[in-house]
């Protein structure tokens, strides 16, 4: 099963191992090889050598070596068929395969890729010659849009219809679902998704058509912005609009911009900064920032300034130790955005992004800046709102140097702050106030308006928020495969129920939910009965519903906890007076972790690996 050997030759040979290289980090010819920083670990002094001739990379620093093919697979997190089919699209070479059934899958995966460029070619017509389109085409020129940037971004104008789209493509509601371009409507008929917008399509990394951004006209009425819904192509949790065209800068200049909008991405484009990325229509996730990891370790945040310092600081802070990045903020002047900026004053915009300020540095300068320092209870009352902000910090280092900071702004001595802060510390972390609930809240229904939790019910936040548990809180919970997975038992997923166990949960507040919920007679109950942090998961996943394919879920919460098993079993071989002892579970563990990855994974293979992993952390937590 996988790819005919003479396609899989005929891709190393087309493929130019130092431009794709490049696209993650600069390399300088030094003789008769390429040379640059290694993109597999953080280093001041290029060790990464290329030999462009024979297609090889190797590090003096790591030791990491391969091909062209071997570095789409670790950059990009693909299984070997995947990286094939990654460089065979960039070189233009059609791929054959040795598997009916896999090259029909892939088959259709590309059929909808298909779909969706042709979707963007029609709308992007329609906006060009379409009399329909005229106030649209008024409108963007009334923002500054010209032919030449219209045609870049392959704007497009989705006609205020039904179904023109759905009967141009002809295609039936299977297909037409599965890329988000239309529906069933209750009457039975093929509808359009998008109707009466000006439509701003979205590409992956490699310029294929994921989905689309629409933006309605001024007088026009509905939601300011539609998205595409999440289907089996795109997924806004990982989709950043414009990196397509921005992962060359960001590999030049060493960072990327993320702001909130199509628009802000194009007017750092226009004002001369095309690293510039955008979320499409939910706040920053870890996905995106594993995403971004590939091409830098520098992630600047265009946000407006208010959001910006309601940003989540522990998942921030926990990024930035997780994936060895850090995030900066672009210190934008209250009530502006990107885009106003590069029409009024691009060089205030160059300036701004220059300027940007360490996550923490940013937060403690708005309070400092807010704040009244002529008096010396003034500057008392200043520095304890500043230390509140650098008490999230988990970093005692970074934590003292700010102290410093606070202390000469407030002229207040760096030891007194020093007792401050470790009071603040020991206290138990309060509720979020009621703005950064309701932040979370439009984060998690992604801008839509789907329903999601939002805290205690009105007029009790007081009371909720000054609630203190008597231990010491547990680390906060981030997204991730863990809580995809609990979201399917809450929602009594069939697979889910009958697959997982305790075991498979690393995290004491999801392990906790999770038996809360499976023991309960429903989530309600499991609610009731549960301490705050964990009614709190279990109601927000409670309003949340997943559209991922629960196998999809489950298989990536076994590789993950695969992953780390096969690193203890080969830790223990390696301290074991009989290594060859571990030599059958650790090739067993290898070789069905290879073969979940595959997009045709048995059901069976997963149920026996899930079984084993439980089996396994059962047996070492008792012991």
């Amino acid at each position: 099963m996988g790819i005919v050997d003479e396609d899989v030759a005929k891709v190393r040979e087309a493929t130019d191992i130092v431009a794709l290289i490049s696209q993650y980090t600069q390399l300088k010819r030094t003789g008769q090889r390429w040379m640059g920083l290694c993109p597999f670990h953080a280093e001041k002094t290029p060790s990464f050598s290329v030999n462009a001739a024979d297609g090889l990379y190797y590090c003096f620093g790591c030791q990491v070596r391969g091909d062209a093919i071997t570095f789409v697979r670790e950059k990009e997190q693909l299984d070997f068929v995947g990286a094939v089919e990654h460089l065979a699209g960039r070189a233009g070479i059609t791929l054959r395969y040795d598997d009916h059934d896999e090259g029909a899958g892939r088959k259709r995966r590309a059929r909808l890729f298909e779909l969706t460029e042709q979707a963007a070619q029609w709308y992007h017509e329609r906006l060009r010659t379409s009399p329909d389109a005229a106030a649209a085409r008024a409108y963007l020129r009334s923002r500054g849009f010209d032919a030449e940037e219209v045609e870049h971004y392959r704007l497009g104008w989705a006609p205020d219809a039904w179904d023109q789209l759905a009967r141009h493509l002809r295609v039936g509601r299977a297909d037409l679902e599965a890329t988000g371009l239309g529906f069933q409507n209750r009457a039975g008929r093929l509808q359009d998704f998008f109707r009466g917008r000006i439509l701003f399509p979205i590409f992956d990394d490699r310029g294929r058509v994921l989905g689309f951004g629409g933006r309605k006209l001024p007088d026009a009425e509905g939601p300011k912005y539609q998205n595409s819904r999440d289907n089996e192509l795109y997924n806004k949790s990982r989709v950043l609009y414009g990196l397509n065209w921005a992962k060359a800068d960001v590999v030049q200049q060493g960072e990327v911009v993320i702001c909130e909008g199509y628009t802000d991405v194009i007017g750092f484009a226009r004002a001369g900064i095309p690293r510039a990325v955008a979320t499409c229509g939910t706040s920053l996730t870890e996905e995106h920032v594993v995403q971004l990891k590939r091409y830098t370790r520098r992630l600047v945040l265009a946000y407006d300034a208010d959001e910006a310092g309601q940003a989540a600081a522990d998942r921030v802070y926990a990024w930035e130790q997780a994936h060895d990045v850090e995030v900066a903020v672009v210190p934008l002047p209250p009530g502006t955005d990107p885009d106003d900026l590069a029409r009024s004053s691009p060089q205030t915009l160059h300036e701004l992004v220059a300027a940007a300020r360490p996550f923490l540095a940013f937060r403690v300068d708005r309070v400092l800046d807010a704040a009244d320092l002529r008096t010396p209870e003034s500057r008392a009352r200043a520095a304890d709102a500043a230390l509140e902000v650098v008490a999230e910090h988990p970093n005692d280092l970074v934590r003292d140097q700010y102290v410093m900071q606070v202390a000469d702004a407030c002229r207040i001595e760096a030891d007194q702050l020093r007792s401050r802060l470790a009071a603040i510390r020991r206290r138990p972390r309060r509720a979020p106030a009621k703005e950064e609930r309701r932040t979370r809240r439009r984060d998690r229904a992604g801008g839509d308006g789907a329903p999601a939790y939002e805290g205690p019910p009105p007029g009790e936040e007081q009371a909720w928020a000054e609630e203190a548990p008597a231990a010491p809180p547990r680390p906060p919970v981030r997204d991730g495969v863990e809580t995809e997975a609990l979201r399917l038992v809450v929602h009594r997923s069939e697979a889910a129920l009958e697959l997982l166990d305790e075991c498979l949960f690393d995290h004491p507040v999801v392990r906790e939910a999770y038996l809360a919920v499976t023991s309960a007679d429903g989530v309600a109950e499991a609610i009731e009965a549960s301490p705050p942090d964990v009614a709190e998961l279990l109601a927000r996943l409670a309003v949340e519903q997943g559209e991922a394919d629960p196998l999809d879920v489950l298989g990536r919460l076994a590789t993950e906890l695969g992953r780390r098993v096969l690193q203890e079993l080969e830790a223990e071989a390696r301290g074991s007076e009989d290594p060859l002892a571990y030599a059958r579970a650790i090739g067993w563990l290898k070789l069905t972790l290879d073969q979940i990855r595959g997009p045709r994974a048995e059901v069976e293979t997963l149920t026996q690996l899930i079984a084993w992993l439980a089996e396994r952390r059962r047996t070492t937590e008792q012991g």
